[in-house]
């Protein structure tokens, strides 16, 4: 192998569950996960004073437009590079995106391979959990000290919005609401009516709540039955049809992630041990057709499909040499959809998840996928020379990233395809006309039913008109028409849309 190969030495993670008054800090939450990590590659802590390269990933509430205003410092890499020691050249913070760890590792990788850095920690937190409790009991933040005002760090990744101003005015911009659009339409897809669908998601998660349950830092480990996920109940309330609040993400949590990537010439200067080395043997990047309203259809994802191929064509492996795997698991359409574009069955015996997934293991901001890496390497290292697929998914089935790790020694220098071959393809793909202000005769493409805790709030249609243009609308705030949409299928239901220049809205009223 060549020097420059880079190889991921040390992984560590964290999950807080005491009292929200007593919470560490987003700075101390960093710290906890880089230390477990240099304790996992059998290092001295004092060595991160040396890194080079510092990218934490985005907490949640620095999203354009996040209302909760929770005391963190303004520039995440430089607070923590101060309490490590340590001075980088290189320092970003990421973009928003579920995509984020992923990606930043396959950039990081690519950096070392190519001389430009050489110790690397990647790193992420959310806080969501205590510092909402915080800001909900008037606790205070008053023991954090790393609220610093620092000047904004560097970004990596895409600083573009998730939906558009269009998409947004209709209520598209929450991925509880727009999540459960896709799986609408999956189910229609498949032709299953509406109670055996939601059997088909028990049976789908189900198994998620067992990895969890034997997961030590998983945010909730607790194993569910089928029913138990899909059955509303008080504790377990309609949350965007047809997902009741289990089989959604839960981003209240306080824990963090991080893994310490070098160069292999670096691991050997640190006396890393040869049984703590994990290679990622392939790496892949790109994104859907931006905004969900320009998508092909709400039942597949070519930039799933492509950076998994890429991936596995990277590394030199087929999926039959893949033993683990993680896939992106914020809502249950997303880890149907990924299976279908990796050719995975859903019953697959090697499983869809390691950690658990984004509602049961936890689905810390945009950094979960950091605990998919983590807990990937602690799998491969138990089985020396088998591979682990991780996939990483930003905004709306929108960022898509892919990695493939193995001990197993790397025969060739590691290269990654940046031509932009990939999204040129995807970008030339077909897709519907939209149209903002829809009028007359249309039908249903799919749609969801919002609900809050006292129940109905509002249905949201993605539909076609006379001429099959697409457009977005919401439904009257009828309780019967609201209801009618769960009760039976309404994908392909015909009625009539209107905008309304006094809202800017459009309104679908089903016949």
């Amino acid at each position: 192998m060549s020097d420059r190969t880079p190889v991921l030495i040390g992984a560590g993670q964290f999950t807080y569950r005491g009292e929200a008054g007593r919470s560490p800090s987003p700075t101390e939450l960093l710290k906890i996960a880089a230390d477990r990590a240099c304790q996992d590659a059998g290092l001295a802590l004092g060595v991160l004073g040396e890194l080079d390269g510092l990218a934490v990933m985005g907490f949640a509430v620095d999203a354009e437009g996040d209302p909760r205003v929770i005391p963190h410092s303004s520039n995440p890499p430089a607070t923590l590079a101060k309490r490590l020691g340590a001075k980088p050249h290189w320092s970003v913070y990421a973009e928003m995106g579920g995509n984020s760890p992923q990606h930043a590792i396959n950039l990081v990788c690519d950096r070392i391979s190519k001389g430009e850095n050489d110790f690397v920690l990647v790193i992420g937190a959310e806080f969501l959990g205590s510092g909402v409790k915080r800001l909900t009991r008037g606790i205070g933040f008053e023991d954090w000290d790393d609220a610093d005002e620092l000047p904004q760090p560097d970004r990596i990744g895409d600083r573009r919005p998730g939906v558009s101003a269009y998409e947004a005015r209709h209520g598209m911009g929450r991925p509880i609401n727009t999540y459960p659009m896709f799986e609408n339409a999956l189910r229609a897809r498949a032709g299953r009516s509406i109670p055996e669908h939601q059997a088909h998601l028990g049976r789908l998660f189900s198994p998620f709540t067992e990895v969890a349950a034997g997961n030590p830092e998983a945010w909730f480990p607790i194993k569910r039955t089928p029913e138990d996920l899909v059955n509303v109940t008080e504790r377990n309330r309609m949350v965007g049809f047809p997902y009741p609040k289990y089989l959604n993400a839960i981003m209240e949590v306080d824990q963090s992630a991080g893994v310490i990537i070098t160069s292999l010439e670096r691991a050997r200067a640190l006396g890393v041990s040869e049984d703590r080395l994990v290679f990622l043997h392939g790496a892949s990047d790109a994104h859907d057709l931006w905004f969900p309203l320009d998508r092909q259809n709400y039942y597949s994802s070519p930039a799933m499909r492509l950076t998994a191929a890429d991936a596995l064509q990277m590394a030199e492996v087929s999926l039959e040499h893949i033993s683990h795997f993680d896939l992106y698991s914020c809502f249950p359409s997303a880890v149907q959809i990924g299976a279908q574009e990796l050719g995975l069955a859903l019953d697959d015996p090697r499983g869809l998840t390691v950690t658990g997934g984004l509602p049961y293991a936890g689905g810390p901001g945009n950094n979960y996928a950091m605990h998919s890496v983590v807990v990937m390497a602690q799998k491969l290292r138990a089985s020396p020379g088998a591979y682990g697929l991780v996939t990483a998914n930003g905004w709306y089935l929108t960022k898509q990233s892919t990695g493939i790790y193995s001990t197993t020694r790397p025969n060739k220098p590691f290269e990654r395809d940046t031509s932009g071959r990939l999204q040129s393809e995807i970008n030339a793909l077909a897709h519907p006309t939209v149209i903002e202000k829809p009028s007359g005769s249309a039908t249903i493409e799919t749609y969801t039913v919002v609900h809050g805790r006292e129940g109905y709030m509002l249905g949201i249609v993605i539909g076609r008109d006379s001429e099959n243009r697409r457009f977005v609308a919401q439904t009257p705030k009828d309780p019967t028409i609201l209801a009618s949409l769960e009760a039976s299928e309404g994908v392909g239901r015909p009625g009539r849309v209107a905008y309304s220049a006094e809202t800017g809205k459009n309104t679908f009223t089903p016949d």
